[in-house]
């Protein structure tokens, strides 16, 4: 355990990639900042107004992950990535390799004057290796799993049918060779000037199962499996809640009030090559399941001037106050995305496009939270309809989907997860 007597602990957090791995991040950052502990994010510059919205003391990171993911490579990547994770190394290189040296050196910055590092677990062997460097405890957090179990298959694997155990190990074995060839020239060409000796697949794997890690999910959707090291903490979901000063806009308020709960549609980062056509699939699939819908653009560029009266229309808007108010959401299956389906208590229709995803919509669809979830590349208006009229007409769903939100509002994530910290680094 770190201890620091008469002054601060400062903890630098550090994170990259989509809204869905920085937001958990801002919400655990706060929730030490509270505990008493001296805390800086230092995540991508595009994030600056999201993170210092909350409070939070920011550390900007070069490099534009929104600006990446809307590339031709990014949009190629999130309808092809969870299909076949060997393509995904070269397109993860050629986005990460304009800005990840300079977001990295930044990250190195961030921790200069840090007594300890909490960095995002795909990002382990950055975040090692700058702890390496400067002699501090780091701890890892992960909104979705990391280490290989027999328990499950890896998420990002093609493959989420439950074959066995071994299979479900071997594929996570397999995924963490993937995640370690998608960051593999920059993790060693960082080591190697900092002094330090290369890294191998071998040691990211052992990197992982070493440091302490936050898992930031429900242990009611992934109970501990059993050949996980101690040292990995199921905390509980880390909530990021309505701020007390948002509140709709009129048109938004009088379209909710205007007849029954709407469907709602929204694929974050997630649109693919052609926003437009998947905006006309959407509004095919509401009118042909008669239900009244909200689609939430995001910044994956889905975009629609042709919306009928029964479908509003907004650029944003926060889940946690959305998702209660409507009959069932359909969503891309990202991890923070699903969290807030399944606090909201209803029924939900899992479209992955990739990654994770797909391990989400298995998990939602195992636990009879949701119907069949419908890969993005097998989407059809009608398989659409059809998923949106089970979940909004199946009570024995939905009524399991209350009891799972239950047991999640009944969880503290966050003062879990500050409880771990404070175990390897000290009270602050």
């Amino acid at each position: 355990m770190y201890e620091k007597v008469g002054v601060k602990v400062k903890i630098t957090v550090f994170a990259a990639g989509s809204r869905g791995d920085i937001q958990p991040c801002v919400v655990l950052s706060r929730g030490l900042q509270q505990a008493g502990y001296d805390v800086c994010l230092a995540a991508p510059e595009d994030f600056d107004g999201f993170i210092q919205k909350h409070g939070v003391d920011f550390y900007p990171l070069r490099g534009d992950v929104q600006k990446i993911m809307a590339s031709d490579t990014g949009r190629k990547l999130m309808e092809t990535g969870g299909a076949n994770p060997i393509k995904s190394i070269r397109a993860f290189r050629t986005m990460l390799g304009p800005v990840v040296t300079k977001m990295i050196e930044d990250a190195y910055a961030a921790c200069c004057d840090a007594d300890a590092i909490v960095c995002l677990g795909v990002l382990s062997t950055f975040g090692q290796s700058i702890a390496e460097a400067l002699s501090l405890p780091v701890i890892n957090v992960e909104p979705t799993p990391l280490l290989p179990t027999r328990a499950f298959a890896a998420p990002s694997w093609p493959i989420q049918r439950n074959l066995g155990g071994l299979h479900n190990y071997l594929s996570g074995i397999a995924m963490l060779q993937v995640v370690w060839q998608w960051y593999r020239p920059f993790v060693n060409g960082f080591r190697q000037r900092l002094g330090l000796p290369p890294y191998t697949a071998g040691s990211f794997h052992r990197v992982l199962r070493s440091a302490p890690m936050v898992s930031a999910y429900s242990p009611s959707i992934i109970p501990h499996p059993a050949d996980w090291p101690e040292n990995v903490h199921i905390t509980g979901y880390l909530f990021l809640d309505v701020q007390d000063d948002w509140q709709p806009s009129s048109e938004l308020k009088a379209y909710l009030e205007a007849g029954d709960p709407p469907v709602y549609i929204g694929f974050g980062s997630m649109a693919g090559r052609n926003p437009e056509q998947l905006a006309r699939l959407i509004m095919d699939a509401l009118a042909k399941s008669g239900q009244r819908g909200l689609l939430l653009t995001g910044w994956g560029g889905l975009r629609t001037d042709l919306a009928p009266d029964n479908v509003f229309v907004v650029d944003s808007a926060p889940h946690s106050w959305l998702f209660p108010r409507m009959a069932a959401v359909v969503h891309h299956g990202g991890a923070g995305t699903t969290a807030e389906g399944l606090r909201a208590g209803v029924p939900a229709v899992i479209v992955p496009f990739a990654f994770d995803q797909s391990f989400w919509g298995a998990r939602v669809k195992t636990l009879g939270l949701g119907p069949d979830p419908i890969p993005q590349k097998s989407l059809t208006a009608d398989r659409l309809a059809h998923a949106i009229s089970i979940a909004v007409t199946d009570s024995d769903m939905r009524q399991r989907a209350n009891s799972c939100a239950e047991a999640i509002r009944a969880e503290d994530g966050i003062g879990n997860a500050v409880k771990v910290i404070q175990r390897y680094f000290g009270e602050p």
